[in-house]
């Protein structure tokens, strides 16, 4: 979608097509007509599978049907000048792992990590001269508690013992993430053999137990229970439980009442960076650098890349296996197996001829729950916002709150409800929940000197509007121009510094990016779309019903977000099928 509303008119001037957008692997040879394995999409995942098959000798290609490589981890220049990380914008999930063995800060990632890393300021009278409360979280504990303080000591005694808390979660959860699922259908119906070997992928299961020990049914709670309830365990102050509530309901169709919200927030703090557990940080030149450096490691050991070749369907042999790929522009390529990072809907219901899988198998995927309430605006601006709550600097500094991730009508959880609520009605919320994020703040390549680009993560939108309503220009518009009002109301002067925008509904999201729904994990991350039921119970893991068909991307364990781990290890589930194929 073009860039569009007021003042794009104000746009630095047309520029030529910056370096970075030049994909290096486009030159790498020409399309050959056989490969050992061929990824469906560029996205990170299936960049992350064919780097590391090309590593252990696995002939792979990548087909990608967009101009630019990286799926939801792109860096796009929507408005002259300004680069924007149009979809995924932050940085933290992404395994250690991968991060090594792709040799990444080789091949060009530099990262900005961000300390303090969350800002919410308060739409409130100042009294006695005194500006709007805020609250500032970092890695500093003693200045946290300080900032917890102003709402409540009780409070501010207890963040430390809740950080612990879900530290010890997290660190359980790790292990887990880096290993296929049990895998139940070879313990229900495998030989001796595979059940002796499907003995191994109930070690990770075995190592959480064990960290998690007598307190496994408070962690428990924390995964099954609404994260509200959670957090008043915890805590009394709404400035601090709602901020904490918005990573358990990021980028899903769920409030903090919803039931199992509490393990989308275990998602998002159990990442981290340069060994920094919990860090999140920003990718210098956007999150597509990132796609370029996994892509740049693939490419060197040997692996073909390829944008604008959409793959059309799946090819299967008349044993019932897999082949290769039929592109769109019909172009049959043949492989040893195919590895999807589309998601679940598009690989089985778009890619692969029908006959081929199992009929409940199909209805299964065609009922996954793929609700989205995200809408993504991507703003460019000629200065910086300026917070009632904590003024800018003179001159236009960026200030330590710039770096962060900036949290708007979050001062109390009802306001969360009842932003969900309105979405569940059919209508953008009234009063949208913003997480506001400014990554020029700590790296200005994104834009004009003087200027920058920001990150406008809303939530709830509906995908489809009250009556069956389809989004229109008009219904974009008004909903940015409702975000917008919000911002002003905390920052004015925000809207007199906007140079163009840039809105993805959910509807946008899955037709430009392949989400389905417009969901950010391919899917809800609920308790019954998650391991080894991921993406349905029976079929978890990387392989599918057809022989030679393997899910890499989000729909599939342990899901969504920059993460590369469903790419990583179904790489590794590919290469041990391969190498048992082989004639001893």
């Amino acid at each position: 979608m073009a860039a569009g509303g007021r003042g794009l008119s104000r746009a630095v001037g047309a520029s030529p097509r910056p370096a970075w957008r030049q994909a290096r692997w486009e030159a790498r040879g020409d399309l050959k007509p056989e490969y050992d394995a061929v990824v469906i999409g560029a996205g990170h995942n299936g960049l992350v599978a064919a780097a590391y098959l090309q590593r252990l000798g696995v002939r792979t290609a990548v087909f990608e049907r967009r101009h630019v490589i990286g799926g939801a981890a792109v860096t796009e220049e929507i408005v002259p000048g300004f680069k924007f990380s149009r979809a995924s914008y932050l940085l933290s999930l992404l395994r250690p792992q991968i991060y090594t063995d792709l040799e990444l800060k080789e091949h060009g990632l530099r990262l900005h990590l961000r300390n303090p890393y969350s800002f919410s300021p308060m739409l409130e009278e100042g009294t006695g001269g005194k500006v709007p409360r805020s609250l500032l979280l970092g890695t500093d504990m003693a200045e946290n508690q300080k900032q917890i303080a102003q709402f409540s000591q009780k409070d501010a005694q207890a963040f430390p013992r809740y950080e612990e808390f879900m530290s010890r979660l997290a660190l359980a959860i790790d292990p887990l993430l880096d290993a296929a699922p049990v895998d139940l259908a070879a313990f229900q119906r495998g030989s001796l053999l595979q059940r002796v070997r499907s003995l191994s992928t109930l070690k990770p299961l075995l190592q959480a137990g064990r960290i998690l020990g007598a307190q496994l049914p408070q962690y428990y709670e924390v995964l099954t229970a609404p994260i509200a309830k959670v957090l008043d365990q915890w805590f009394e102050s709404e400035p601090l439980k709602a901020t904490l509530a918005t990573d358990a309901v990021i980028g899903a169709m769920a409030s903090p009442r919803t039931q199992g919200s509490g393990y989308v927030l275990l998602h998002h703090v159990m990442g981290g960076l340069e060994g920094m557990r919990g860090a999140w940080g920003y990718v210098q030149g956007g999150m597509g650098a990132l796609s370029d450096a996994i892509a740049s490691s693939a490419t060197t050991h040997g692996a073909s890349i390829f944008t604008e070749k959409a793959v059309a369907k799946v090819q299967v042999s008349s044993e019932g296996r897999v082949r290769g790929v039929v592109l769109r522009d019909g172009t049959e390529v043949r492989s040893r197996v195919v590895l999807s990072n589309a998601s679940p809907q598009v690989t089985f219901l778009k890619l692969v001829p029908q006959e081929w899988l199992p009929e409940e198998f199909v209805e299964r995927i065609s009922q996954l729950d793929t609700r989205s309430p995200v809408t993504k605006i991507n703003v460019a601006v000629d200065r910086l916002p300026n917070f009632l709550a904590a003024p800018s600097a003179p001159g236009g500094r960026p200030l330590p709150h710039h770096q962060c991730s900036i949290h708007l009508n979050c001062e109390d959880s009802l306001l969360l409800q009842q932003a969900f609520e309105d979405a569940m009605d059919g209508l953008p919320s009234r009063r949208p929940m913003i997480e506001l994020c400014i990554p020029s703040a700590l790296d200005p390549t994104l834009a004009p000197a003087g200027c920058h680009v920001i990150s406008l993560f809303t939530q709830y939108t509906p995908y489809t509007l009250a009556g069956g309503k389809v989004w229109d220009e008009q219904d974009r518009n008004a909903y940015a121009d409702k975000v917008f009002d919000w911002i002003e109301a905390y920052a004015p002067g925000f809207k007199a510094s906007v140079v163009g925008r840039d809105i993805l509904t959910p509807p946008d999201l899955e037709r430009i990016f392949g989400l389905p729904g417009g969901n950010i994990f391919h899917g809800a991350l609920s308790l019954d779309q998650l391991y080894f039921a991921r993406p349905v119970p029976l079929h978890s893991g990387y392989r599918c019903p057809l022989p030679g068909l393997y899910l890499c991307g989000s729909g599939a364990h342990p899901g969504g977000g920059v993460m590369g781990a469903a790419g990583r290890n179904a790489a590794h589930v590919v290469f041990r099928d391969l190498k048992s194929m082989c004639p001893k």
